[in-house]
């Protein structure tokens, strides 16, 4: 049911960011009235996930909702438009954020932090900022909203104000900033200079009257401007905001900054470049391989850390590679599994950032050797961490399973056997970082009077947290056996498609 069909649907758009924007100033309103202010948090992000179903029944129905805002430059302006791509992100990023407030309510309880009407003030505007991303008509609406949600969540990574913070929050800022107006915009003006339109279109927006050379140019420009993809080598900014808070975390790695990161990514091969045009471009496999070398150094690097985030960070930036392969081997059924992957890596990805932050309030343990027979202690979290470690792995019955299967499928039918081969080391390695640790916590350290577990063992973190955590593990195994409206969803993006040879 269209909750929002008494409204022009194209107001949607402007609701869908509006909305958060509102909820921002209701938190600062309210912030005296802790449940007054989480209660207005959970009711936005409410509103929004009705507002972006709502844009997903007009975009199935095939109404076309577009809006255009103001015009900054001759024929250049603040434009929207809705696609399937970006219906997919925001579906993601609404729904999480739901679950992200509800579990964040009980972290910041139950670990005493300061500062909270700030952390949901600026969670709010960060959505609000990814929205806009989300429906993004063309690059200079992108760009600007992609440096909004930067400096929305600088606030959020310096959260805690110490000395620690506030170094990874230079760093944070320093590269992400860095890579954008050093390659990401100059490729925006580059690409201007060549067609005079920067518009997202089907097909892209390049054609063979353009220099090889200089579009593979801007290609790598392009990668490496959206730094929040953390292609190495600018993926520092990354472990380095593992100082923030671990709702914070969540929202780096799952719901919002990374995840835009990696959309641009593919929203620019298939609306800009094109994937035709992108078999063609002498830097295309140069960048393929780059992030197949992200995949298999950055999990090597998480083997090696025994603080759990730092870990999960690690993986995070193998993990968003796996998206980036997915564009660049410009396949359509490749592309299909990156799209995939912003959905699936999501809920396994957040599910285990919402354990780390469980553990570290009810236990307050961080490093991955403390946690030996920790199953006994906190039995749900535990489960919860292999049900997610298990989705990020990629085996059945989760959800990864099917990002990683078409990832493979698309490496197959560009004849890239390396990438399939990177692809199944990279899973082995996921085995070896990440099912350790329940194994550890359900097998080991156990007490050697021979008496039987019992509940009252427990002490598992806060409700919400226990909540969102259980809910996101679920999710996991729900997208492994309902993938069917997730690929419907893929299969309207343009010149992309789940069937082999189709596109």
């Amino acid at each position: 049911m269209n909750l929002w069909q008494g409204i022009d649907p194209s107001q949607l758009i402007t609701l869908s960011i509006i909305i958060p924007f509102i909820g921002a100033l209701l938190v600062v309103a309210t912030g005296k009235y802790p449940n007054v202010r989480e209660t207005v948090t959970l009711i936005t992000a409410a509103i929004l996930f009705s507002i972006v179903l709502s844009i997903t029944d007009y975009l199935y129905k095939g109404v076309e909702l577009s809006l255009e805002v103001i015009e900054l430059f001759p024929g250049l302006g603040i434009n929207f438009y809705v696609e399937s791509l970006g219906v997919l992100f925001a579906l993601v990023a609404s729904f999480l954020w739901i679950v992200t407030s509800i579990y964040a309510i009980g972290y910041m309880r139950g670990h005493h932090e300061v500062n909270q009407t700030r952390f949901f003030c600026c969670f709010a505007l960060a959505i609000s900022s990814v929205m806009a991303i989300c429906f993004s008509a063309d690059l200079l609406t992108l760009f600007i909203f992609y440096e909004v949600l930067t400096l929305s969540t600088y606030p959020l990574v310096t959260h805690a104000g110490n000395d620690a913070a506030k170094k990874g929050g230079r760093i944070y800022l320093g590269i992400l900033l860095g890579t954008s107006v050093a390659f990401l915009l100059f490729a925006i003006l580059a690409t201007y200079g060549l067609t005079g339109t920067l518009d997202f279109r089907a097909g892209g927006i390049f054609d063979d009257s353009h220099s090889k050379v200089i579009l593979s140019v801007l290609l790598v420009l392009f990668c490496y401007g959206i730094g929040k993809a953390a292609l190495m080598p600018f993926h520092r900014w990354l472990p380095a905001a593992m100082v923030a808070p671990t709702p914070v975390s969540a929202l780096l790695h799952a719901v919002a900054v990374v995840k835009a990161g990696v959309f641009s990514i593919l929203k620019i091969v298939i609306y800009i470049f094109g994937l035709d045009q992108l078999k063609e471009l002498a830097t295309t496999d140069i960048m393929l391989y780059i992030g197949a070398a992200t995949i298999l150094l950055s999990s090597c690097i998480a083997m090696t850390k025994d603080n759990l985030k730092a870990r999960l960070a690690y993986s995070t930036i193998s993990q968003l590679s796996y998206i980036v392969v997915g564009a660049l081997l410009a396949s359509s059924i490749a592309s299909a599994g990156a799209a995939m992957h912003i959905a699936t890596h999501a809920v396994g990805k957040i599910t285990l950032f919402f354990c780390a932050g469980a553990i570290m309030v009810a236990s307050h343990k961080k490093n991955i050797s403390d946690m030996e027979g920790l199953g006994r202690q906190m039995p749900i979290t535990m489960a919860a961490f292999a049900i997610g470690a298990i989705s990020i792995i990629g085996l059945p019955p989760m959800a990864g399973t099917w990002s990683k299967w078409y990832l493979a499928m698309g490496a197959l039918e560009a004849d890239k056997l390396i990438i399939v081969a990177v692809l199944m080391i990279s899973s082995l390695l996921n085995i070896a970082y990440l099912l350790p640790i329940p194994i550890k916590a359900f097998f080991k350290g156990q007490p050697q009077d021979g008496k039987p577990w019992s509940w009252s063992e427990a002490k598992e973190a806060p409700l919400p947290m226990l909540f969102a955590l259980s809910l996101t593990s679920i999710g996991c195994l729900v997208l492994f056996f309902y993938p069917q409206p997730l690929i419907e969803l893929i299969n309207l993006i343009p010149g992309v498609s789940t069937n082999m040879g189709e596109g």
